[in-house]
């Protein structure tokens, strides 16, 4: 059977894609723009989005397993929930959701409260799915980067109970295992929840201090402001969301993103190899930077 893949062009849902072609699986991709993108070959595309009902249905009729991946945007919720309603009417059952670390937790954070409505619905409407809780993506730091090198300074304030910051390949790679998982199965799996960590948990202290030793010279941590860090924010994004990062810095602050015991084991056995580490990212950044400026 076909899987389809929603948010197919973005950071993760592109390397789930291309983790599901590599292991054989029948995927189908939905995306606004089909003129505009470019999928491996066999990967079938159908033009539409999650509000769009009618390219909705007509995309997931034929299909058995759904990776349902939200944006963060203002109608991320209807979206969803829409999503799922499609899903259920149309007789897919099989559903990985991608939602975030500890969402019954930091309800104040508008896209985490939406994440634990639509966990919620998959669990009341009978899914069989899986719940994948990603931490912090390690590929966000691309954002500030420019502030890392010319600057001196790691910008997020991030607090110092820690953050498991996790890499996108390993969210797609645990994402493709699990569809195939939930595709083949027989029979009903139960809602399985796995928490995506990366295998270090860092302070902001910490990070800097990673990037000062890859690149060979200070790098200092810019503190704990989440204010600040919204004012900046906003200066090249829109206020809502810049105000929503605010608020998930808070957590960060206060709560951290710590993994639960045995979730790093867990997802080396499920991918049979090592996680990506904070510094492999910092390091292959300092690695293209120094070729450049060769």
């Amino acid at each position: 059977m076909t899987i389809l893949v929603t948010g197919a062009t973005g950071r993760v849902g592109s390397h789930v894609v291309d983790q599901l072609v590599k292991r054989g699986a029948a995927v189908r991709v939905l995306t606004r723009d089909a003129a505009k993108t470019s999928f491996p070959a066999g990967v079938e595309v159908a033009q539409g989005d999650l509000l769009d009902i009618d390219a909705l249905r007509a995309a997931v009729t034929g299909i058995r397993t759904l990776f349902l991946l939200n944006a963060v945007t203002g109608d991320e919720f209807t979206q969803a929930l829409i999503a799922l309603n499609i899903a259920r009417e149309s007789g897919v059952d099989r559903v990985v959701y991608l939602s975030v670390f500890a969402a019954d937790r930091a309800v104040n954070v508008p896209h985490f409260a939406v994440k634990s409505g639509a966990e919620r619905m998959i669990e009341q409407m009978g899914f069989n799915a899986t719940i994948l809780r990603p931490s912090y993506f390690i590929d966000n730091e691309q954002m500030i980067k420019d502030v890392i090198l010319n600057h001196g300074v790691y910008p997020m304030p991030i607090g110092d109970k820690g953050i498991a910051m996790v890499d996108a390949r390993d969210i797609a790679e645990v994402a493709a295992i699990e569809l195939i998982r939930r595709d083949q199965a027989q029979g009903v799996l139960p809602v399985e929840t796995i928490n995506l960590v990366g295998p270090d948990t860092l302070t902001g202290s910490d990070v800097a201090a990673i990037w000062s030793d890859v690149l060979g010279r200070p790098i200092s941590y810019g503190g704990d402001d989440p204010s600040g860090f919204e004012q900046s924010m906003a200066t090249f994004m829109p206020k809502w969301t810049a105000y929503e990062m605010r608020l998930m810095a808070e957590r960060y602050v206060s709560d951290g993103m710590i993994p639960e015991e045995g979730d790093v084991q867990r997802l080396i056995g499920i991918l049979g190899r090592p996680l990506h580490s904070y510094r492999d990212f910092a390091s292959a950044l300092a690695s293209s930077v120094g070729s450049r400026s060769i």
